[in-house]
C-alpha cells in the first residue's frame, strides 16, 4: 500500500481554496497590502513581548511569583506562532524551499523549544531565538537598501571563508605555543597549572582582552607576553583587511551584474532578466 501512494495524482485543488491560499499568502507573506502590513505589525510586537516574557522568567523570583503566568504566556505564543508556520506552509507556492530557508528554519526553532519542554528542563529558554524574527522588520519597513547591503556583506563572507580558515588555523597554532612556552617558563607555582590553561591565557592576551586572572612572573615570560600583546595588535587588523577586500570586490559584481534582492523574503540568487522571486514568488 505505502508504494502505490506515490503513484497517486497529486490533488487538485479547487478555485475556493486557490483562492484562499493566495490570500493567505497576501496577508503572510506581502506587505504591499494594508492587511499584510497589519499582519506583520502585529507578528513584529508579539515577538518582542514573547522574547521579553522568556527574559522575565529567567529572573529566579519572578519566576516563582509568576509562574503560571509566564507558563500560559508562552503556550499562547507559541500556539499562534506555530499556527503562522502552518500557514506559511500552506500558502507559499513552493512549501520545500519555505521549510529550508533561512527564515523558515528561524520559524521552526522559535516554537521547537516550547514542545520539547514538556521532555527536557530549560529547554524553553532557548525561546530567545524569536528575536532573531525581528530581522523580518527589514521587510516590513520596506528598507529594501538594507536587505541588499545585506545580501552583498553576506556574500562578501561566504567568498572569504577560506582565507578566514587559513587565518584562525595559523593563530590557533601561534597560541598553542605560545601557551607551552609560558608553560614551559611559568611552571604551575605560577597559576600555569597545565597547558589548556596557558593556552587559555595565550588567547586571552593575544585578543588583547586580558582579564588579568593569571599573569607571568618571571622576566622571560613578561617579555614573552609583551611579544604576545604586540603580535595580537597586528593580528586584529588581518581579518578586517581580508573581508574588506572581498566586500569591495562583492559591490563590484553587485553594480556589474545588478543582483537582485527579494523585498519580501530577502532571496538574492536570482537570474538577471528574473522578474519574479524564484522562492516566494513576489515580484522583484
Amino acid at each position: 500500500m505505502s508504494g502505490l501512494f506515490f503513484l497517486l495524482p497529486p490533488k487538485i485543488l479547487t478555485l475556493d481554496e486557490v483562492r484562499l491560499k493566495k490570500k493567505i499568502f497576501i496577508v503572510i507573506f506581502g506587505t504591499d497590502t494594508r492587511a499584510g502590513k497589519t499582519f506583520d505589525v502585529i507578528l513584529l510586537w508579539m515577538i518582542i513581548l514573547s522574547v521579553t516574557a522568556v527574559i522575565l522568567e529567567s529572573v529566579s523570583t519572578m519566576r516563582l511569583a509568576y509562574h503560571n503566568f509566564f507558563m500560559t504566556t508562552e503556550w499562547i505564543f507559541t500556539l499562534i506562532f506555530s499556527l503562522e508556520y502552518l500557514l506559511r506552509i500552506y500558502s507559499s507556492p513552493n512549501p520545500i524551499k519555505y521549510i529550508t530557508s533561512f527564515y523558515g528554519v528561524i520559524d521552526l526553532l522559535a516554537i521547537l523549544p516550547t514542545y520539547l519542554g514538556l521532555f527536557f528542563d530549560q529547554y524553553t529558554f532557548l525561546l530567545t531565538i524569536r528575536a532573531l524574527r525581528l530581522l523580518r522588520m527589514f521587510r516590513v519597513l520596506k528598507l529594501a537598501r538594507y536587505v541588499k547591503e545585506a545580501a552583498i556583506l553576506a556574500r562578501a563572507l561566504q567568498l572569504s571563508k577560506h582565507k578566514i580558515i587559513v587565518f584562525f588555523g595559523a593563530v590557533l597554532t601561534l597560541v598553542l605555543i605560545l601557551g607551552s612556552l609560558l608553560y614551559l617558563i611559568e611552571g604551575e607555582e605560577n597559576g600555569f597549572t597545565s597547558i589548556p590553561q596557558s593556552v587559555y591565557w595565550a588567547i586571552v592576551t593575544i585578543t588583547t582582552v586580558g582579564y588579568g586572572d593569571i599573569a607571568p612572573a618571571t622576566v622571560l615570560g613578561k617579555i614573552l607576553a609583551s611579544v604576545a600583546m604586540l603580535t595580537g595588535y597586528s593580528i586584529i587588523a588581518v581579518p578586517t583587511g581580508i573581508i574588506s577586500v572581498e566586500l569591495g570586490k562583492a559591490v563590484k559584481a553587485e553594480r556589474k551584474y545588478k543582483i537582485k534582492v527579494c523585498k519580501t523574503c530577502g532571496h538574492d540568487s536570482h537570474d538577471p532578466d528574473a522578474r519574479f522571486c524564484k522562492l516566494c514568488g513576489s515580484k522583484l
